[in-house]
């Protein structure tokens, strides 16, 4: 659940747009608080425009569906509690920087990737599409060419167009 609330953050959708409380069946009254102070808080934030923010939605949805991810999410308890093959455990904290740094370097990529479905595009207009750094959209090209989910397909004067390439 932190990881998703992270992601919405860094997104900027907001990760206070997710909620889960544990309430009994006999805890009606708190319920209904929570419900009212979750009304308050959306109402407060605005409406979430879907049309503005499908870019980052669909980024969001792709990197929470990232295997790699789910799998370092998965081994908390291994990395953190027990030992590896070289006897060495990672402090909690670590592994939270880790996590963090996983997850926002899959949502970069996923960004990418949703950005390049309409059509090729230079570094700079995916980073003017995206707001991410140029560094970071060239750093995160790398990656996605690396597993070949990208590619050159063109050129636009001296700058190369990358695309998806077909599955």
């Amino acid at each position: 659940m932190d990881l998703v609330r992270y992601l919405l953050e860094i997104s900027g959708i907001g990760q206070d747009r997710l909620q889960v409380r544990w309430v009994s069946a006999t805890e009606g009254q708190q319920f209904a608080e929570y419900v009212t102070q979750l009304t308050e808080l959306v109402r407060d934030m605005g409406p979430l425009e879907r049309d503005q923010m499908a870019l980052q939605l669909a980024a969001v949805s792709r990197a929470i569906d990232n295997a790699d991810l789910r799998w370092l999410l998965g081994m908390q308890r291994q990395l953190t509690e027990r030992e590896n093959v070289y006897h060495d455990r990672l402090d909690p904290a670590a592994y939270e920087e880790l996590l963090k740094s996983s997850a926002e370097q899959e949502y970069h990529r996923s960004l990418i990737y949703e950005a390049l479905k309409a059509e090729p595009r230079t570094v700079r207009q995916i980073a003017a599409l995206t707001g991410l750094p140029i560094y970071t959209v060239s750093l995160r090209l790398n990656d996605l060419e690396k597993i070949s989910l990208v590619n050159i397909l063109g050129h636009e004067g001296h700058s190369p167009k990358f695309g998806l390439l077909a599955a």
